[in-house]
């Protein structure tokens, strides 16, 4: 033990307990930085207890059992998913394998029964199982399997995305004759140390913990937290570390056995936030401590565990899991928004090397922007109606205290100061009552801004070609040969066509014609010079809205002259205005995984820039919902807010939430299913403030949320629903359910829901003269 860590023990055990809870908090709270808001997670959860057989005799464990008490030593596979079933069906995402330690080694029914199914160890049946569970049901397998050796750790990896063993206690007394731990050599402390080691060394996300009350001392309880500590230190595989106390059962030899007292508990729980770094999370049983919730937040625990709405604690089943309603509204009074988390904790998702390509598919289906588990079934662009409603665009009304620190951001936003990156990431950080304060604030600046009108534009798409050169990760729409793709056939529209349609366009009341398409390899400068004068010969009034950056960038390289001269012959030609499209993210670090051979960060903003100044407005974009996080969401909109301010041709926002269906790089496994419902409503909302003073509409596509989801994100800061569309091939090309063409009167039932009247414009904002 060196001297500081003595110093430590000595202090947290002599300290008065007021002072050691309120450091816990202290670091509980900023444990992710100053600005970014502390929060409460839990894991939903399905219980599976594969055996009750156990090699060990721990004298205060109900949950092993002998064979004879036992239909079968095992679960079957199908009982396995049975269980595992129903765990998906009420929402769970995962599913936690629970046994006693490799059972065979004393049971020969087990070694029987194992072998008659083409097993030698438990081990290896709990891995079968866990394939099992994720293929069939992709839920993420958590495997509590007791001591294993490394290579063990190893094989588990591909098909469970957490681990865990309990440490227990480090106190080798607890081995004598007459306690708790006589008889059961996995719990020989230095046997479990060494076998966290493996698993360290195998990088497997690892839960472990200590159970207090079973005879160790005070100063052993935190000695076995610096332990836990010391392995962290060394591989950086504890995602969390549960303080459990132990509640003495009936028919056990500890039934009589007398409880820390609350005090002690909460202490232990102090000194575990204190001892162990601040990445680790610190976690207690809620079921175990019911009448406590409160207290064990104030001790600095910053997680309940896993939950489980179908299945009991088998390990502790006369306690029974809280309602987790319960559990938000006691999280909520604390100022620590409750929130749903994986089974494998974000940063481990994030980072390199921690997670099995074969199991990282399933944990990014599971996964929202933060790494956390999703909010709810929902998906841009499904059928499904939208989880948030015009009077609660989240989805839900929250209540609790927003801390300080948050109002002050909202207050430089809404005075029209520049957001650090910080601070706009620390806006989309925000859960519960924190996040319905941001939108309430998004949208009481939108009214200020804009008014009480929403907006919309007559228009029509025409995606003269799905022939494109470049290979997107995201993109469902473009086609490089017949075979390509899962919707659309190839197809390359000629002039006569292109016109055709946009004679169309102005006959059913159109004022502009939005023109993209791929980057097909035989369009020179020339092709999108035709294109345009195709268009304004047959309709000389329509305003042209079209070729993204990317689409100008390759005009100007085939006509080899600078992006500003080809801008200038596009505008002389008639080009009224650009769509911001192409933007993706605003940042080469996600560039290069989903779009590499397109446009760089750089390229796209001088390519923006340029148009501004010849004279094109234009729009601007995110695509989100994919790999990036909300720091690259962060940098997205300072690039924008940078580049209007000093140029001011940017006429609106509009964020595209990634539409995952058909996505090649979602079919393939390697990305999310594009944002949660509240990562939809909070772009919307968090840009509102971060824009505010250089760009003031916001945008929101009914396209990819449906128009139900459209109205509700205009009571979250948005003020426009965009274009009618009349044909759209992008979003449905991608799977999306919404339709081509948007009813002015469906529209005017979205605006009307919010209080709001209905305006058609022009693409520049011109007012038409039209109240719908």
């Amino acid at each position: 033990m060196a001297r500081d860590d003595d110093a430590l023990i000595t202090r947290l055990l002599t300290a008065p307990l007021d002072d050691v809870l309120a450091e816990a908090r202290m670091r509980r709270d900023t444990r992710f930085g100053a600005l970014t808001p502390a929060r409460m997670t839990y894991s939903r959860k399905v219980f599976i207890p594969l055996t009750r057989l156990c090699a060990d005799v721990c004298h205060y464990c109900t949950f092993a059992t002998t064979p004879s008490r036992l239909h079968a030593p095992y679960l079957t596979e199908e009982e396995v998913l049975e269980i595992a079933r129903a765990g998906l069906a009420a929402g769970c995402k995962e599913a936690l394998f629970t046994l006693g330690d490799a059972p065979e080694r004393r049971y020969a029914a087990a070694r029987e029964w194992l072998e008659e199914r083409g097993f030698t160890r438990t081990i290896d049946y709990v891995r079968h199982c866990a394939q099992r569970v994720l293929e069939e049901t992709g839920l993420l397998p958590h495997i509590n399997a007791g001591v294993l050796e490394e290579a063990d750790w190893r094989m588990l990896r591909p098909v469970a995305a957490s681990v865990g063993l309990m440490l227990e206690s480090t106190s080798e007394r607890l081995l004598d004759k007459g306690m708790c731990h006589h008889g059961s050599p996995d719990k020989v402390p230095a046997v479990r140390l060494a076998s966290l080691a493996a698993a360290g060394r195998a990088r497997v996300p690892t839960t472990s913990g200590v159970l207090i009350g079973i005879g160790e001392t005070p100063r052993e309880r935190i000695e076995g937290l610096i332990a836990l500590r010391d392995l962290h230190e060394a591989h950086g595989h504890l995602q969390e570390v549960i303080v459990q106390n132990f509640c003495p059962k009936p028919g056990t030899k500890m039934s009589g056995a007398i409880e820390a007292s609350e005090a002690d508990f909460l202490r232990t729980i102090a000194a575990a936030r204190i001892v162990l770094p601040d990445e680790v999370s610190v976690q207690a049983p809620p079921n175990l401590n019911d009448e406590r919730l409160a207290e064990l937040i104030d001790a600095g625990i910053d997680d309940w565990g896993g939950i489980s709405p179908v299945t009991l604690d088998h390990v502790n089943p006369e306690a029974p899991w809280p309602e987790i309603a319960r559990l938000e509204a006691v999280c909520a009074r604390a100022g620590l928004p409750l929130v749903e988390r994986l089974t494998i904790y974000p940063r481990f998702v994030e980072a390199e090397g921690w997670l099995d390509p074969a199991i990282r598919p399933a944990v990014l289906r599971l996964a929202d922007a933060d790494g956390l588990g999703r909010d709810s079934r929902w998906s841009p662009g499904i059928t499904d109606r939208a989880p948030g409603t015009v009077h609660a665009p989240l989805g839900m009304r929250h209540d609790g205290p927003v801390a300080a620190r948050l109002h002050r951001i909202l207050d430089r936003a809404a005075g029209g100061f520049a957001l650090g990156e910080e601070e706009i990431a620390a806006l989309f950080a925000t859960r519960g009552s924190a996040a319905q304060a941001v939108v309430e604030a998004a949208d009481a600046l939108r009214a200020e801004v804009r008014g009480d009108v929403v907006t919309y534009v007559v228009n029509r798409n025409i995606n003269y070609t799905n022939i494109c050169t470049h290979a997107c990760s995201f993109c469902a729409f473009s086609k490089t040969s017949s075979k390509a793709g899962y919707r659309d056939k190839p197809y390359d529209l000629d002039l006569e066509e292109i016109a055709g349609r946009a004679r169309e366009a102005v006959a059913r009341g159109a004022t502009e014609v939005c023109l993209q398409g791929g980057i097909h390899p035989r369009y020179t400068g020339e092709t999108y010079l035709s294109i345009l004068r195709a268009v304004k010969d047959a309709c000389p009034d329509l305003h042209v809205h079209a070729f993204s950056p990317l689409e100008v960038s390759q005009g100007a390289r085939t006509l080899g002259m600078p992006v500003s001269d080809y801008l200038s012959m596009l505008r002389d030609a008639g080009l009224g205005s650009l769509p911001g499209t192409a933007a993706e993210i605003l940042c080469d670090d996600i560039r290069e995984k989903i779009c590499p051979d397109k446009l760089t960060t750089a390229e796209w903003l001088d390519v923006v820039g340029s148009a501004h100044r010849v004279g094109l407005p234009t729009t601007s974009t995110i695509m989100f919902g994919h790999l990036e996080s909300p720091l690259h969401w962060a940098r997205h909109l300072l690039a924008l807010r940078e580049l209007q301010l000093d140029t001011g041709g940017i006429t609106e926002f509009v964020p595209l939430p990634l539409v995952h269906m058909e996505a090649p790089f979602y079919r393939k496994g390697q990305c999310r299913k594009g944002p949660t419902w509240r990562e939809a409503v909070m772009m919307h909302a968090v840009a509102r403030l971060a824009l505010h003073g250089a760009i003031d509409s916001i945008q929101v596509s009914w396209v990819k949320l449906g128009m139900d989801g459209a109205a509700a994100v205009l009571a979250a800061g948005a003020n426009d629903l965009g274009g009618v569309l009349m044909d759209e091939s992008i979003s449905r090309a991608a799977g999306a359910s919404h339709g081509q063409l948007a009813e002015v009167s469906d529209m005017r039932a979205a605006a009307e829901s919010v209080g709001r009247k209905l305006r058609q414009r022009t693409t520049l904002y011109g007012d038409v003269g039209v109240m719908a």
